[in-house]
């Protein structure tokens, strides 16, 4: 039996483990997560996400995609770990620092459990955000895909993993089952990328709708919203610090002048269960 722990931050939802207080793990964690994060058959969520001990930090996450691919990061998944290390007694400090594949990220609770993530500096370069060709920055550059016979332009940004940023001025309107597959997979993109579709209110409000890769259309997602946030600026459209609505509930993003991206929303513990051998 694996003892595991629901939790949502803005609707997307995740399965946790705590391998700290179980270390017993199943053997295969990529076949697990298919299964338990399967909305007809499993728990049910967005991810699967491990609560360790880290070695160059207090604590490490790892993360799975319901595709059962390791991610490198999420950004709604590292707030609800924060709670989560509270409320397992595993540290009861207002800060945390937490080993992810997108290196060490610094996590601060606020007293109405709010949860501000340094998420480090926003990453823009081919390499780092894993493009294929040459260039310095992917910001409003042509994607090659059409929409309603418009062709579509995109800003590509890593917070960790891949976010590809495409602006528009009817979000309802965007037939996102349709084209998210289409652009995850886009070839210029070698590890994938996660699709976000923007549509601005105000400088400082912006409105996004997204396509996780390997996960899909999901309520919120973390990085992207951090991405989201940093494509506003550097297209002109938002001021550094700006509100962003997504399905599932809204995020404080702070883009700061040395590149940093700061995050800053809720984490709520929807149940606990046992998950059967």
């Amino acid at each position: 039996m694996t003892p595991f722990v629901k939790m949502q931050g803005i609707g997307n939802d995740f399965v946790f483990l705590d391998v700290i207080q179980n270390p017993k793990m199943p053997a295969d964690l990529a076949e697990f997560a298919r299964h338990i994060c399967d909305r007809r058959f499993g728990v049910g969520s967005d991810g699967l996400i491990l609560l360790e001990n880290g070695d160059a930090a207090p604590f490490r996450m790892r993360m799975f995609n319901p595709d059962g691919r390791e991610s490198e990061m999420c950004g709604n998944g590292i707030r609800c770990f924060a709670k989560l290390v509270r409320d397992h007694g595993h540290s009861m400090e207002n800060q945390i620092s937490v080993e992810t594949g997108a290196g060490i990220l610094h996590l601060q609770i606020a007293e109405n459990g709010d949860v501000e993530v340094n998420m480090g500096q926003a990453k823009l370069s081919f390499a780092a955000i894993g493009i294929s060709g040459t260039g310095k920055r992917f910001v409003d550059e042509p994607l090659g895909v059409e929409l309603n016979g418009t062709d579509l332009f995109g800003t590509a940004i890593s917070m960790g993993n891949p976010h590809l940023v495409i602006f528009t001025d009817d979000l309802a309107a965007v037939p996102l089952a349709e084209i998210g597959p289409i652009l995850e997979h886009h070839p210029q993109f070698v590890n994938r990328t996660n699709v976000h579709f923007v549509e601005v209110v105000d400088r400082g409000h912006l409105k996004m709708r997204t396509w996780e890769r390997g996960a899909g259309a999901t309520l919120a997602c973390g990085t992207g919203a951090c991405s989201v946030g940093v494509a506003g600026f550097l297209n002109g459209h938002s001021d550094r610090l700006t509100q962003i609505d997504l399905p599932g509930g809204r995020l404080q993003i702070d883009y700061r002048e040395d590149e940093t991206v700061f995050m800053t929303g809720p984490a709520v513990t929807v149940f606990h269960g046992v998950w059967p051998d």
